[in-house]
C-alpha cells in the first residue's frame, strides 16, 4: 500500500487539477489520491494532493486561507473574468491615475460579498456552474461573503497586445479566505474604476501553511514521489494536542474527550502517531470530527 500522506505539486500551468491527480495517481500506485482545492487549467503553483488515508484530511484543508501573485489586465473584460475567455469589450485604461488604481485595489480588503464567476466550479442544481456556461445557459451566482486578509499592489505596467492599445497590466498578491475567486477581484476591480478587467496569470504561492518552498514539479515527482507523511502534515496543517495514554484508547473508540479545544485540532498518541481530527462543542469538551485509527 502507498504512504499515506500529502504530497504538494507546483502544478503547471495548460493541466486541469484531475490531469496532476491522475498523473500522481501512477507514481503513487494508488487511486486513493485526491486534491484540496481546484486550479484553474491556466493557474500555476501549489496544489495539495492527499494518498490513502491523508484524502480525509482534504476536505478540512479546503477551508483554509490561501495565498495568490496574480496579473490583471485593466481594460478588458472577457467571458469568463480571465485570459481563456472571449473578448467582450475594450476600453483604453492607460489613462487611470495610479492612486486610484490602488486605491480600487484597496477597498477589496476585508470582508465582501463578492459573486463567484460564472464559469466557477459551483454547483447550480447539482450541475457545475461552468458546464451550463457552456452548454449557452445564462448563470447568475448568488453573492458569497468571503475575506481578503491582505492585496498589495505591486507594479502597474502598460501594455498592447496586437489587436488593442491602452491596457494596464497590474501585478498583485492577494491572501484570502477559502471559496475566494480572484478572477472576481481582477473582475470587480476594472467595473469600479469604468474599464473592464480581466486575469492573465495566476500563481497560487500558498494553501495553508503549505508553500511553494515545499511543492515539487511534475518532473521532480517522478524522480521520486515526496510524500509528507500524515503525522507531519496534521501537525503542520492544525492546532495539535498530544494526549495520555486513557484519552488515546478513547479516541480509538471516538469517544468525547474533555479537552478545552479553541478549534479544530489534531490529537496524537504519546508516541507521536495522529489519531484524529477533533473539534469544541462548547461543554469544556471536543468531539471527534474524522479518526484515523482503528
Amino acid at each position: 500500500m502507498a504512504e499515506s500522506g500529502l504530497v504538494v505539486v507546483d502544478k503547471p500551468g495548460g493541466m486541469t487539477s484531475h490531469d496532476v491527480v491522475g498523473r500522481v495517481r501512477r507514481l503513487a500506485g494508488t487511486r486513493k489520491v485526491g486534491h484540496a482545492g481546484t486550479l484553474d487549467p491556466m493557474a500555476t503553483g501549489v496544489l495539495v494532493l492527499g494518498v490513502e488515508r491523508a484524502t480525509r484530511l482534504l476536505g478540512h484543508l479546503m477551508l483554509t486561507d490561501k495565498a495568490y501573485d496574480a496579473t490583471v489586465r485593466l481594460g478588458q473584460t472577457t467571458t469568463t473574468d480571465d485570459a481563456e475567455g472571449e473578448l467582450l469589450a475594450s476600453v483604453p485604461a492607460d489613462g487611470l491615475d495610479e492612486v486610484d488604481v490602488r486605491a480600487a485595489f484597496a477597498a477589496k480588503v476585508g470582508e465582501i460579498d463578492q459573486v463567484p464567476s460564472s464559469v466557477s466550479a459551483i454547483k447550480v442544481d447539482g450541475k457545475r456552474a461552468y458546464r451550463r456556461v457552456r452548454e449557452g445557459e445564462d448563470v447568475a451566482l448568488e453573492p458569497r461573503r468571503v475575506t481578503i486578509h491582505d492585496l498589495a499592489v505591486h507594479v502597474l505596467r502598460p501594455v498592447s497586445t496586437d489587436s488593442t492599445t491602452g491596457l494596464l497590466d497590474v501585478d498583485i498578491s492577494v491572501r484570502c479566505s477559502s471559496g475566494t475567486y480572484v478572477r472576481a477581484i481582477a473582475r470587480d476591480v476594472g467595473a469600479a474604476l469604468g474599464v473592464g478587467g480581466h486575469l492573465t496569470a495566476l500563481r497560487r504561492t500558498a494553501v495553508g501553511p503549505y508553500a511553494l518552498d515545499v511543492a515539487r514539479t511534475l518532473d521532480e515527482l517522478a524522480e521520486g514521489l515526496a510524500v509528507l507523511p500524515l503525522a507531519e502534515a496534521a501537525r503542520a496543517a492544525f492546532p495539535a494536542y498530544d494526549l495520555d495514554d486513557a484519552q488515546t484508547r478513547d479516541v480509538r473508540h471516538g469517544r468525547r474527550l474533555a479537552l478545552p479545544l479553541e478549534a479544530l485540532s489534531a490529537v496524537f498518541a504519546p508516541d507521536g502517531e495522529f489519531l484524529a481530527l477533533y473539534e469544541p462543542v462548547g461543554d469544556g469538551s471536543a468531539k471527534a470530527v474524522a479518526v484515523f485509527v482503528g
